[in-house]
């Protein structure tokens, strides 16, 4: 088969570029690994930058996002017991971020897929990149034991931290970064009302809480646990105990416990990979980059990846812009650096390390002290929250 652009990878990266670049004329095929059912099926997060949302509302997928997704003008930090409210709107200009979550975005983006008539093929294995740095790259794979190919003008790797786009790029000619953090987040999802109707992260000395939500009925809450952890060793009863005991006790008695729709956890790692394309390969989301899940991130990088690439390809398809192929990668690392640096300033403002001596503790104290009582830190927050302006692309 022959297209424009092979797309490797239906997870929301993928399936947004391909609505995206389908709506603007640009023909391209998405092939992915997993089925529809487990695709649409996995849990992740569940905060769009206001950016994201419009990139959403561009390509057409936005009429249940909108009906259905919850608006936050605010977020909330509770640091020594204190409740300090952030106001997104009021410190941005404007600006918010929505509560609709992953699984409902990949939803909707797997509907309209569907609606256009754009060929998406899943269960497909031994995925393999060719000719990557010509004029004329292909893709091969395999789907009910026969091979087939993808004769295309670019290939856009959207398959994730474990894809194989990545590794078709020559390891000498890449430079990887990374951190390891010391500790996970144990995530519980319930049927329950939200305990505030802002998000709560906290700073507590039994460890990290995040009380998020999917809905006005539905919940979710992280608690920072040892990565020797286990989810069997944290039953329902257990993690809805130690919840109370790292929230201040007015907001612990208006917790509403219930049944546990989902119980895992999570490592948190920051990492980024270096160039981000390879001729006419171009990495998008997690197959370049990860973030701790603390800024809210994840995602939203990725959908700003999609941005600069679908742009640039128009740009190039539709104008023989060719010489904005090569603007990619830097344009999109710019953008995933800061992304990557708040997402670890959350992280080592918020979560209390293993070794950490007498002056560390004093250090991050007087930096939420700073950042969570001055005006000029609680503004650095929150533009960073709504997610920084993307790059126009000329």
């Amino acid at each position: 088969m022959k297209t424009q652009v092979a797309i490797i990878g239906a997870g929301p990266s993928g399936l947004l570029l391909g609505q995206l670049l389908h709506n603007a004329g640009i023909s391209n095929v998405v092939i992915e690994r997993q089925t529809p059912e487990r695709v649409s099926g996995r849990i992740r997060a569940g905060i769009l930058e206001n950016g994201t949302v419009d990139l959403l509302r561009e390509a057409g997928v936005s009429e249940r996002m909108d009906a259905e997704g919850l608006v936050h003008e605010g977020v909330e930090f509770l640091m020594d017991g204190k409740r300090i409210p952030v106001p997104l709107k009021e410190l941005t200009g404007g600006k918010t971020v929505m509560v609709y979550g992953q699984t409902e975005v990949t939803r909707d983006l797997m509907d309209a897929r569907r609606a256009s008539n754009a060929l998406t093929l899943y269960g497909v294995s031994d995925v393999q990149l060719f000719d990557v740095k010509s004029d004329s790259p292909y893709v091969t794979f395999e789907k009910q034991g026969e091979i087939y190919r993808i004769d295309c003008d670019y290939i856009a790797g959207c398959d994730g931290f474990h894809g194989v786009s990545r590794k078709a790029i020559p390891a000498e000619l890449t430079q990887e970064f990374e951190r390891i953090y010391p500790f996970g987040w144990l995530g519980l999802l319930s049927d329950t009302p939200p305990v505030n109707h802002e998000l709560i992260y906290a700073h507590h000395q039994r460890g990290f809480v995040l009380c998020s939500q999917r809905s006005l009925t539905r919940s979710r809450y992280y608690l920072q646990v040892p990565l020797s952890d286990s989810v069997e060793a944290w039953p329902d009863e257990r993690f809805w105990g130690e919840l109370k005991e790292r929230l201040p006790e007015d907001l612990a008695k208006k917790l509403v416990t219930g049944h546990s729709l989902e119980k895992s956890i999570a490592p948190l790692r920051s990492y980024v990979i270096e160039p981000m394309q390879y001729g006419r390969l171009f990495l998008v989301g997690d197959a370049a980059h990860i973030v701790p899940p603390t800024g809210a991130k994840g995602l939203n990088l990725a959908a700003s990846d999609v941005n600069y690439l679908y742009r640039i390809l128009c740009k190039v398809c539709h104008e023989g812009r060719r010489d904005l192929l090569d603007a990619y990668s830097p344009m999109a690392l710019r953008r995933v650096w800061k992304g990557e640096r708040f997402s670890w300033f959350m992280t080592n403002l918020l979560h209390d390390f293993e070794g950490m001596n007498a002056f560390d503790r004093k250090m991050q104290q007087a930096e939420r002290e700073y950042y969570l009582t001055s005006l000029a830190g609680l503004t650095t927050i929150a533009e960073n929250y709504v997610g920084l302006p993307f790059e126009a692309v000329e």
